[in-house]
C-alpha cells in the first residue's frame, strides 16, 4: 500500500467513506448547469438574436409610402344625433407640407434640441430606448419614450400608432435602412412634417397656424421651442386646456430645449437669457363646428379618447387623440335633437338676449354652460357649451374651472344621513336638526375651534333653524358646522361616490362652501346618482362608436349603488324644498309653465360672484346650469365697490355682478330661469318623486297654515359651542321656515329671511339669502 493510500486509510478508520447525499445532488445539477453550459447558452441566445434580426433586416423593406396617413387624409369623422340624423362631418386630417428650407434653421434645432441631440451623429436608432420600450410595451406599461427622431418620423410616415412588439421591432430595422438611404435633412422635414401637435394639427404648417397664426417661415425661436415642445404630450400641454400643472410642466419643457441648445452652441447664451415664453393665442375652431356643434364635436371626441385609453387601445390620451384625428370613425351621440334645441332656445331667451357688451362691459364676460341628463339611463341629452364654438373655444358645459359653491351642500347632507352622523351634542342629523344659523359662527370640533368661520351671504344671522331651511336659505354657517360633524374624509368620500373628482382636493371645513372646481357635466351626475335613488350616474355623452379597424366598447353609465336609497332620497326631498320655499322659488315655483310638477334643486353662487349656478332635477330630467365671469380681455376688475381693482388678463375670472344692468348675479336668478324655461318644455308628462324617507319638504306639505297654538315646550339646547340661556321653541310641524317664534326675545326682525323691500328681479332675487355670496373670501378666525 503507498502512504497516500495508508494515509487515507488511518484518516477513514481503515474503510472508504460514501459520498453525503447532498452531495451527490449537487453534482447532478451541476452536470446541467455548468458555467460554462451558461455561458454557452448565453451566447446562443445572442447569435439566434442576431440571426432573428438579420433575417428581420433582410426580409422587412422600407414601405413605399404610409398608407395609414394617406387613408387618413381621405376620410372624415361623423357625428350623428340619437335618431341618426348628422350632426356635424369634421376629421379631415389638418396638414399641408413644407419644406425644410422654408423652416428657419435655429428653429429646425429646436426640434433636435427637444428630441435627439445626437440626430446628426446617429445611426437613427436609439438600442436602448427600442429596449427600455420593449420591455415596457412586454410588461404593459404602455408609452416609452427614448426613440430617436428618425424612428419617429419612421412610426408617423410608415407604421400604424398600435404599441405592439412586432411593430417596434419594424420600427427599429426601418429606421437603420432609412437612415443610410435618406440625408438627415429629408428625415428631420419628415418628422416635424408628420408629427401631430394637437388642435388637430398635423405637420409645422398647421401647428404653427394653429397656436401663432403664423406660417412656419415666420416662427421665432421661442415659439419654435414651444412647438417641439408640446410634441411630447399635446394634450397636455396645449397651453389653452392645460392645467396649472400642465402649463408649468410645459414651461419647463420649453427652458429645457432653450438650454439644449445653448450647450450644443446652436443659441447664444445672452439671447437665451432675454426670452420669454410665448404664450399661444385661442384655439380656432374649423368651418363645419359654428354653435353648439363645436361643443358636442369637442366633447365627443375627449369622452371617445378617454374610453380608447380606458379599454386598452390607446397607452395615453395623446395616442388616443391621433387615433381620433386620424378620421374613419363615426360617432353616434344621445343627445335629442329637441330637447338640444330647446335648451338652446331656453339659454338665447333667459340670458343671452339681454346681454349687450355695448353698453356693459360685463354683459361680454358672462359665459353660460348646462348639461341636461336622462337619470334613469345616464344619457347626456343636451349640452350648451357656449354662444359660439368658433367664438369661445372652451366647453362651458365640461369646464372644470369655477367653483359649485353651495350647490355642494346636499353632498354634505347626504353624507350625514347615509353615515348616521351626528352633531356635537349627540344629536342624529335628520332634515329637522336645529343648527346655529349665526353668520361667522366659529366652527367646533370636540369643543375645539377649527379656525374656520364663514359667513352668510349678506352676513345675516339666522339664528336657530331646521336643516331644511338651511338648506332652503342655503346658510353657509349650518352646514360647514355640518360638515366637521360629519367628517370632512367622509364628506369628501361621499363626495367622490356621488360622481366628483375629488382626487386632488383636501378635505378640510373650507369645501362645504364648494370652494373645489365642477364643471355643469360633473354636477348632473352628481344630481343624477340622487335622483336615481343612490344608484351610481355617469353622464354618457356617447351612444355607439364604429370604425372599420377598432372596437369600441361604450360602458353602462348606471353603475352601482353609491349610497342608500334611503340618503338619496331625503336629499331629494329636502331639495324640494329649495324650490318650493327658498332660494329658487321666483324663477322655478312660481313659473306658469311647471304646471305642477315636482321639482328638487339647489342654487350656488361664488365668491366674488365669479360663478352662478342652479342644478335641478325631475324624476325623468336632471339639468345643470352654470354662469361664469370671465374676462373678455386684459383690464381691471374689483370684487366689490368697496375693494380696490386689480389687473387682470383675458379669460381671468371676474364677477358677474351687474350682468344684464342688475345687481348680483344669483343661481336663483338667471341659472335657475333658464333651467325653467328648458325643462318645463322638455320634461314630458308631470311626474312625482317616489322616495323612500320620511324627512324633508318633499313628503311634507309645505305652505300649510301652522297650528293656532305654538308649542312652548324648549327644545334641546342647539349644537353652538355657546349654548344660550333662553329656551328656543319647536319649529312647527309644518316647516315654516320664514316666521321666527314670537315668544323668543331678539333683536332681529320677525322675518329677516325674506326683507320685502328687496327686488324681485331675477338677477338678484331675495331668497337667495343663503351662504353663497362672498364666503370663500377667507376665514373668520375669532
Amino acid at each position: 500500500m503507498g502512504r497516500a493510500e495508508d494515509r487515507r486509510a488511518r484518516q477513514g478508520g481503515g474503510r472508504r467513506r460514501a459520498a453525503p447525499k447532498d452531495s451527490a445532488e449537487r453534482s447532478g445539477i451541476r452536470r446541467f448547469f455548468t458555467w460554462k453550459k451558461l455561458l454557452g447558452s448565453f451566447f446562443g441566445l445572442c447569435l439566434l438574436g442576431m440571426a432573428a434580426f438579420v433575417a428581420m433586416y433582410l426580409f422587412i423593406d422600407v414601405p413605399k409610402g404610409s398608407a395609414a396617413a394617406v387613408e387618413a387624409q381621405r376620410q372624415s369623422n361623423i357625428y350623428k344625433y340619437s335618431d341618426g340624423t348628422v350632426l356635424a362631418r369634421q376629421g379631415k386630417v389638418n396638414r399641408e407640407i413644407v419644406d425644410l428650407a422654408e423652416v428657419p434653421k435655429p428653429v429646425q434645432r429646436t426640434f433636435v434640441a427637444a428630441e435627439n441631440k445626437s440626430f446628426y451623429k446617429d445611426a437613427g436608432v436609439d438600442f436602448k430606448g427600442t429596449a427600455r420600450g420593449l420591455i415596457n410595451t412586454l410588461s404593459g406599461k404602455g408609452k416609452q419614450g427614448g426613440s430617436t427622431i428618425t424612428q419617429q418620423y419612421v412610426k408617423n410616415y410608415y407604421l400604424e400608432q398600435d404599441q405592439t412588439v412586432t411593430r417596434k421591432l419594424k420600427e427599429l430595422v426601418i429606421s437603420l435602412k432609412v437612415d443610410r438611404t435618406t440625408s438627415k435633412d429629408d428625415i428631420l422635414a419628415g418628422y416635424i412634417n408628420t408629427s401631430y401637435y394637437g388642435r388637430n394639427a398635423y405637420g409645422i404648417q398647421a401647428a404653427a397656424q394653429a397656436y401663432y397664426r403664423v406660417d412656419a417661415s415666420k416662427l421665432t425661436v421661442e415659439q419654435g421651442a414651444y412647438l417641439a415642445a408640446v410634441l411630447q404630450a399635446p394634450s397636455q400641454y396645449d397651453w389653452a386646456v392645460a392645467t396649472d400643472t400642465g402649463r408649468e410642466l410645459v414651461k419647463q419643457r420649453w427652458a429645457y430645449v432653450l438650454n439644449n441648445m445653448v450647450e450644443e452652441n446652436w443659441l447664444d447664451s445672452a439671447k437665451r437669457d432675454d426670452m420669454k415664453f410665448p404664450v399661444p393665442k385661442e384655439p380656432k375652431g374649423a368651418p363645419g363646428l359654428e354653435g353648439q356643434n363645436g361643443y358636442l364635436w369637442d366633447a365627443a371626441n375627449r369622452a371617445l379618447q378617454k374610453q380608447l385609453v380606458a379599454q386598452g387601445t390607446a397607452s395615453d390620451l395623446d395616442e388616443a387623440e391621433k387615433m381620433v384625428t386620424a378620421g374613419g370613425w363615426t360617432i353616434t351621440l344621445n343627445i335629442d335633437k329637441k330637447k338640444q334645441t330647446q335648451l338652446e332656445k331656453a339659454v338665447k331667451s333667459q340670458l343671452t338676449s339681454k346681454l349687450d357688451a355695448k353698453k356693459r362691459k360685463v354683459d361680454a364676460d358672462v359665459q353660460a354652460g348646462a348639461v341636461s341628463v336622462d337619470p334613469k339611463t345616464g344619457r347626456v341629452v343636451a349640452v350648451y357649451g357656449g354662444v359660439d364654438y368658433l367664438k369661445h373655444y372652451t366647453n362651458n358645459a365640461t369646464r372644470r374651472d369655477y367653483q359649485p359653491a353651495s350647490t355642494f351642500k346636499p353632498v354634505i347632507l347626504a353624507a350625514a344621513v347615509e353615515e348616521e352622523a351626528e352633531t356635537q351634542d349627540g344629536t342624529p342629523i335628520t332634515a329637522d336638526t336645529i343648527y346655529d344659523g349665526t353668520s361667522k359662527r366659529p366652527v367646533r370640533d370636540n369643543g375645539k375651534k377649527v379656525g374656520f368661520a364663514p359667513p352668510n351671504e349678506d352676513d345675516v344671522d339666522y339664528g336657530d333653524v331646521t336643516v331644511q331651511t338651511a338648506m332652503n336659505k342655503s346658510i353657509n354657517s349650518v352646514f360647514a358646522q355640518m360638515g366637521v360633524d360629519v367628517g370632512m374624509d367622509q364628506v369628501m368620500k361621499t363626495a367622490g361616490d356621488l360622481g366628483m373628482d375629488t382626487a386632488d382636493l383636501q378635505a378640510v371645513p373650507a369645501q362645504t362652501l364648494g370652494s373645489m372646481g365642477a364643471s355643469p357635466m360633473e354636477m348632473a351626475g352628481v344630481y343624477a346618482t340622487l335622483a336615481n335613488h343612490g344608484k351610481k350616474v355617469t353622464p354618457a355623452l356617447i351612444k355607439s362608436v364604429e370604425h372599420k379597424d377598432r372596437t369600441v366598447e361604450i360602458p353602462d353609465a348606471i353603475g352601482d349603488q353609491v349610497i342608500s336609497p334611503e340618503a338619496a332620497d331625503t336629499v331629494t326631498s329636502v331639495l324640494t324644498g329649495v324650490v318650493d320655499d327658498g332660494t329658487a322659488k321666483t324663477s322655478v315655483r312660481d313659473n306658469p309653465a311647471r304646471d305642477g310638477q315636482q321639482v328638487a334643486g339647489k342654487t350656488g353662487t361664488s365668491d366674488c360672484n365669479r360663478s352662478a349656478w342652479f342644478t335641478g332635477y325631475t324624476p325623468k330630467l336632471v339639468t345643470s346650469v352654470g354662469l361664469f365671469g370671465e374676462a373678455a380681455k386684459a383690464g381691471t376688475t374689483r370684487c366689490e365697490k368697496d375693494k380696490p381693482a386689480v389687473k387682470i388678463k383675458a379669460f381671468s375670472q371676474v364677477t358677474l355682478s351687474g350682468a344684464a344692468g342688475g345687481g348680483r348675479v344669483n343661481g336663483g336668478g338667471f341659472p335657475a330661469a333658464i333651467w325653467a324655461a328648458y325643462t318645463f318644455n322638455a320634461m314630458g308628462d308631470v311626474s312625482k318623486f317616489d322616495l323612500d324617507t320620511e324627512q324633508g319638504s318633499g313628503v311634507q306639505p309645505t305652505f300649510t297654515p301652522p297650528p293656532t297654538e305654538e308649542p312652548t315646550e324648549p327644545t334641546e339646547e342647539p349644537t353652538t359651542e355657546e349654548p344660550t340661556e333662553e329656551p328656543t321653541t319647536e319649529e312647527p310641524p309644518t316647516e315654516e321656515p320664514t316666521e321666527e317664534p314670537t315668544e323668543e326675545p331678539t333683536e332681529e326682525p320677525t322675518d329677516p329671511i325674506e326683507p320685502t323691500e328687496e327686488p324681485t328681479d331675477p338677477i338678484d332675487p331675495p331668497e337667495d339669502g343663503g351662504g353663497e355670496g362672498d364666503a370663500d373670501e377667507g376665514p373668520v378666525v375669532p
